[in-house]
């Protein structure tokens, strides 16, 4: 989270077992002054180790490239056929069990359960068996809850059958031991934990980034559109709209610039900051506080004699394709807030005297609008510029909501077509910039479904959502080249958790 400080490497909080990482065998406290052992004895420590489960959220940040990528809406990219390989992997599909970005995700992933773990299993007494009671404790627990089930959602939604544990940690002696869980169970788990939230979050926090009990519901309302639990969704999604709390800001391309963060239709973002403490030092590069996605997606090798010129330049990732592009009709402002195309921009600024002298791999002639860099937002001194930018992740929008909300009217057990019709059009009366029904949608039944989920792909294109929204739908093996039905569907268990940990693989891989 922005401007937190987070405390990191006690001993209960070790990387998980299934990294194949290998500690030292030393007693914590040779090296540390805070350990588990003489940890969580006030208020202040249970909420500074809070801010802890929320910092692998920011090192998630692949999910988002990875849900267009892996769809029609973007290109891998890169400098050449030898870039950013696990990317092109996934792309392509030509994807193995040998991928570091999955492997990562995984990693990332139960490091924040496990993190989530260490506090519920000392919620009621701390590590020496004493209760430490403070104010906002149990609202503090609902963002627990809500953190580990965003957690276990980012992974059964990516490799379905995923290892479940909530009444523990896991440590370095449970290697061998852990199999996978039925994804239905863990669905389960996710939404015990977002309705374990949802009864004790504050409906607004005095912290940006922190989860309200919107959140939860949104989260819900997602989790069970993915297991097509209509009616469930709709009535925790209407609640969040009839709260009356977000509303959809007139200017969408606004949401996406600095001044956009947090805003009125800000549902839940994953905060990012641009401190200066990201370098190659070694780890990861998406192990920061800054959002490393956004230097992938910054336009390759540019330069330009104007002072006035916004963009910085990055490395190419994530384009978006022409079919993309295509599919926004006349008038729609969605279109250039979400793909820049780099030649009409130069075209259209003739004396900035811009220059993109290399055109990136598999080139679209488009970048990803919604997370350019742009100058001067990254750091410049501490680390390296780019990988600390400090644009959010705009992880759940109230447009999101609305055609969540319109798609589970549709097809729940009693259809309400008229509103799923009314919510839909609020989103695209956005989009056009009209009051009027000139743009609005009248259709019914399957022909309505299809086009909340067409408006899904044009309203949160390179949000990471379209591969997901494709195979929950069944319709990736009709969109998407390349695409196998029976094995696509997941991403392959990463290969260091089949070796040492004795997982089964998804099939196909």
């Amino acid at each position: 989270m922005k401007k937190y400080s987070i405390i990191v490497g006690l001993a209960g909080l070790m990387t998980m077992a299934l990294s194949c990482k290998k500690y030292l065998d030393k007693t914590p406290a040779d090296n540390y002054q805070i350990t588990a052992a003489n940890y969580l004895n006030t208020g202040t420590d249970y909420q500074t180790m809070e801010v802890s489960v929320y910092t692998p959220l920011q090192w998630l940040n692949q999910v988002v490239p990875i849900g267009d990528i892996a769809s029609d809406n973007s290109v891998s990219g890169g400098e050449s056929a030898s870039d950013v390989l696990d990317l092109q992997q996934i792309d392509d599909y030509t994807l193995t069990p040998v991928n570091g970005t999955l492997a990562n995700i995984w990693q990332y992933a139960y490091e924040g359960i496990n993190r989530a773990n260490y506090l519920t299993e000392y919620k009621l007494n701390n590590p020496s068996g004493h209760a430490v009671s403070f104010t906002g404790k149990e609202a503090m627990y609902g963002e627990i809850y809500f953190l580990r089930a965003y957690y276990y959602f980012t992974l059964v939604k990516m490799f379905g059958d995923v290892p479940l544990f909530t009444d523990r940690r896991l440590d370095i002696s449970a290697t061998g031991t852990i199999k996978r869980t039925p994804k239905a169970t863990v669905y389960l788990a996710i939404e015990n934990d977002l309705n374990a939230a949802i009864n004790v979050l504050p409906t607004t926090q005095l912290q940006a980034g922190r989860a309200t009990k919107y959140a939860a519901q949104s989260l819900l309302g997602k989790v069970y559109l993915y297991q097509q639990k209509y009616d469930s969704a709709a009535t925790v999604l209407q609640s969040v709209i009839n709260s009356n709390a977000f509303s959809l800001v007139s200017n969408f391309a606004s949401i996406f610039l600095l001044s956009g963060e947090n805003g009125p239709e800000s549902v839940f973002e994953i905060q990012y900051s641009s401190n200066g403490a990201n370098s190659y030092d070694g780890s990861s590069p998406v192990q920061g506080p800054g959002n490393y996605a956004v230097q992938q997606c910054g336009i390759r090798q540019l330069s330009a004699s104007s002072p006035l010129m916004p963009y910085a330049p990055g490395w190419s990732t994530n384009l978006p394709t022409q079919d993309l592009a295509n599919a926004y009709t006349a008038g729609d402002q969605r279109k250039a807030a979400t793909c820049l195309d780099i030649a009409a921009y130069a075209a259209a600024n003739p004396t900035w005297n811009i220059k993109y002298e290399v055109a990136p791999y598999k080139n679209t002639g488009l970048y990803n609008q919604k997370y350019q860099p742009y100058i001067g937002q990254n750091a410049t001194s501490g680390g390296d510029p780019g990988l600390n930018w400090p644009n959010n992740f705009r992880t759940i929008r109230y447009a999101d909501v609305l055609l969540m909300a319109a798609e589970a009217l549709n097809k729940s057990s009693s259809p309400n077509d008229v509103l799923a019709q009314t919510y839909l059009n609020m989103v695209r009366r956005r989009a056009f910039q009209v009051s009027d029904a000139s743009h609005d949608i009248t259709a019914t039944g399957a022909a309505l479904y299809s086009a909340i989920l067409n408006e899904r792909r044009l309203e949160l294109a390179m949000e990471g959502e379209r591969f997901f929204d494709l195979v929950r739908t069944g319709q990736a093996a009709s969109v998407i080249k390349g695409f196998k039905t029976g094995k696509n569907e997941l991403f392959p268990i990463p290969d260091q958790e089949i070796t040492v940990a004795g997982l089964t693989q998804n099939p196909g891989y």
